[in-house]
């Protein structure tokens, strides 16, 4: 692995700990919005502050953008690695203590760029134990954090060839006809997974098999996830382990990058279950 790239997934797993020991007295929301309207929780600017402190030091790092900033912040360093972060995915889930983690994308492009300029993505898993998921070179690992340091637990992981569940986001009234369709015949396939954290379901559909989304809405037609600090990393991750990600349309890795901020329906999974929620859209 690319020491620059090795760095960053490091300092990432190194942090996970002091980021979930901190959370305990960080559950309120603050007076600001982050530049997506949505208000903040004390544990997100922690999160964000800590992660943007510790990756900009790193000499490979030439920029890094959140879900939490309205612009990118250049380094002094002048690396070779852009960051996509999204510090605390699921933060809402804190006042009811339930998952959520980090979501990191190492881009070799300056922000905002597509999915194909990706090198390396991982998601840091705030669950009973804490996770960490990264795809590099073509291979998804699976590491326990202990003390910061990541143990390998699942080398090459890829999806189950048979799905069980599935999650899918958004208020049913809001879904489009067509995708509402699809969701009564998988219901009838899977179980049902969704805990309002889109790395604790995905990690459900790398672990069982299944599909993810959070669609298109009659009142949202870009959908909520953002393409640069959610969708892009996670696409990255499903395809590296076999899987597939859409738009409705095309892969997510294959969306235009606009802005910083872009939204984009996320559809994640077994192959055969996106092709079908493709064909159906």
């Amino acid at each position: 692995m690319d020491d620059g790239i090795a760095a960053v997934l490091d300092t990432v797993a190194t942090t996970a700990p002091e980021i979930r020991d901190g959370l305990s007295g960080r559950r309120s929301y603050g007076d600001t919005e982050n530049p997506s309207g949505e208000r903040q929780l004390a544990a997100d600017e922690y999160a964000d502050g800590m992660l943007e402190t510790r990756l900009l030091a790193l000499d490979s790092v030439a920029s890094y953008a959140s879900e939490e900033r309205e612009s990118v912040i250049a380094s002094d360093a002048g690396g070779d690695y852009h960051i996509a972060c999204d510090p605390l995915d699921g933060s809402s889930n804190l006042k009811s203590n339930n998952t959520m983690g980090t979501i990191v994308g190492v881009y070799d492009e300056p922000l905002p760029a597509g999915g194909r300029s990706l090198v390396a993505s991982a998601f840091v898993l705030f669950g009973p134990i804490t996770t960490m998921v990264t795809a590099h070179e073509d291979t998804v690992t699976e590491y326990v954090i202990e003390d910061g340091d990541r143990r390998v637990v699942t080398e090459d992981l890829t999806i189950p060839d048979d799905p069980v569940v599935y999650g899918f986001g958004g208020r049913v009234p809001d879904w489009p006809d067509e995708f509402a369709d699809y969701a009564a015949d998988i219901e009838q396939e899977l179980k049902l997974r969704y805990g309002g954290a889109m790395i604790g379901d995905v990690n459900q559909v790398l672990t069982y098999g299944g599909v993810f989304a959070y669609p298109a809405l009659e009142s949202a037609p870009d959908g909520k996830l953002r393409l640069l600090f959610e969708g892009n990393p996670i696409a990255y991750i499903v395809e590296t382990a076999g899987g597939r990600s859409s738009d409705g349309s095309r892969s997510l890795l294959d969306v235009p990058a606009e802005e910083i901020h872009q939204r984009v329906p996320v559809h994640l999974g077994n192959a055969a279950l996106v092709d079908r929620l493709e064909a159906a859209l």
